[in-house]
């Protein structure tokens, strides 16, 4: 007896549903495997971490170092920084003297060349002495008559011929004729001008025939074998200057060079104006390098200080409350306060805080703070300058 239709499509059904119910659950095993698998592959490729033990676990994390900071050192160390005071002045001739007649005339002759060196006495120049002369010629006869005259009148007293006043008379007139060739002879030394020490003449300003006043400026003799500068120093330093001490002169004429001189006189009185003391020093010139009036720059020597503790002055750090540097302690850096004093080409002295030997940052202190690690770079060796 056959089934109905019915029958068998309700049990197909129920058959294919199981199936599918089957399959979702093989597809859900395949999937959790391979993530297993996959799982298991990820934790055998890292490598296992050692255990921490529960001190460490406690501790804190570790920080890490910090970099060390590149900077340039220099080395404290003694050199000679004299105490000195600075002025200036102008360079004057040991002895200086404008020529000038003592009387009116024309000129006759010049004994010497422009720029000449000249010795004490040689004959400079010459007036024309015709009238000098001839009185001199006039005054001398004078004296001849005179002198006759006082003998026969003396010769007459003896006889009892003439009184004493006419003897007198005789005598004083000898003495009048005596005088006139006296004065007619420095009239005639008059005409003649004589160099009053050996030195340099200048230009001159008169010419042969030309007729010059008694006082007319005919040209300069200079002494030139030392020269003499003078300068003011401040009134505060009047019990650090003495004579004798030691002066250095420089001049814009010889750029590269330095002169000696020593004090030899200081003003008695002070400048009441400018509160300074006016010093003269003398310059040895026998190189016959310097003129009178060139400027003059002067650095007065108060005290040699052969060693100064000093460092460089890219060094100094300046603050509000003073000034400090950086020293070099290892592999760090410690930030010391310091008392300055004089500088001297790039260098400053160092009256407390430092120390012979020690190294101070010179380059990258901007970068660095007390205790900061740093490494010493090489200091770049300065470059040679270029041919001019």
């Amino acid at each position: 007896m056959r089934r109905p239709w019915s029958q068998y499509a309700g049990g197909g059904t129920r058959r294919i549903g199981v199936a599918m119910s089957s399959s979702k659950v093989v597809v859900g095993l395949c999937l959790v495997g391979l993530a297993a698998l996959a799982a298991y592959a990820y934790q055998s490729q890292r490598t296992p971490a050692m255990p921490r033990s529960p001190a460490a676990q406690n501790a804190p994390a570790a920080k890490p170092a910090p970099r060390a900071t590149a900077v340039e050192v220099a080395e404290v160390r003694q050199v000679a920084m004299p105490d000195e005071l600075s002025a200036v002045g102008t360079l004057a001739s040991s002895q200086s003297v404008m020529v000038r007649p003592e009387i009116a005339g024309r000129i006759a002759a010049i004994g010497f060349s422009d720029g000449a060196a000249v010795d004490r006495g040689l004959l400079m120049f010459r007036l024309d002495d015709a009238t000098q002369k001839a009185e001199l010629a006039q005054a001398l006869a004078s004296l001849e008559l005179a002198r006759s005259d006082a003998a026969r009148t003396e010769d007459l007293f003896r006889r009892k011929f003439v009184s004493g006043s006419a003897r007198d008379q005789a005598n004083a007139n000898l003495q009048v004729a005596r005088a006139a060739v006296e004065l007619a002879r420095a009239r005639l030394a008059r005409s003649r001008i004589h160099a009053p020490f050996a030195g340099v003449v200048g230009i001159r300003r008169v010419s042969v025939g030309d007729y010059v006043k008694e006082g007319a400026d005919l040209v300069n003799l200079e002494d030139l074998s030392s020269l003499k500068v003078d300068f003011r120093v401040p009134e505060s330093n009047l019990g650090q200057i003495r004579t004798g001490q030691s002066v250095a002169v420089s001049v814009d004429a010889w750029p590269s060079r330095t002169f000696d001189a020593l004090v030899e006189a200081i003003d008695p009185q002070i400048d009441a104006q400018g509160r300074a003391v006016v010093l003269r020093a003398r310059i040895d010139n026998r190189e016959n390098l310097l003129r009178p009036g060139l400027f003059a720059r002067v650095r007065l020597l108060l005290e040699a200080r052969p060693a100064v503790v000093s460092v460089p002055e890219q060094a100094l750090i300046p603050t509000a409350d003073g000034q400090y540097v950086f020293v070099v302690e290892g592999e760090g850096v410690r930030r010391v306060v310091v008392e300055t004093g004089v500088r001297r080409d790039t260098r400053v002295e160092i009256r407390r805080g430092l120390e012979v030997g020690m190294q101070v940052v010179t380059a990258g202190q901007i970068k660095l703070r007390d205790g900061a690690r740093v490494t010493i770079a090489e200091t770049p060796a300065p470059r040679p300058s270029a041919a001019r």
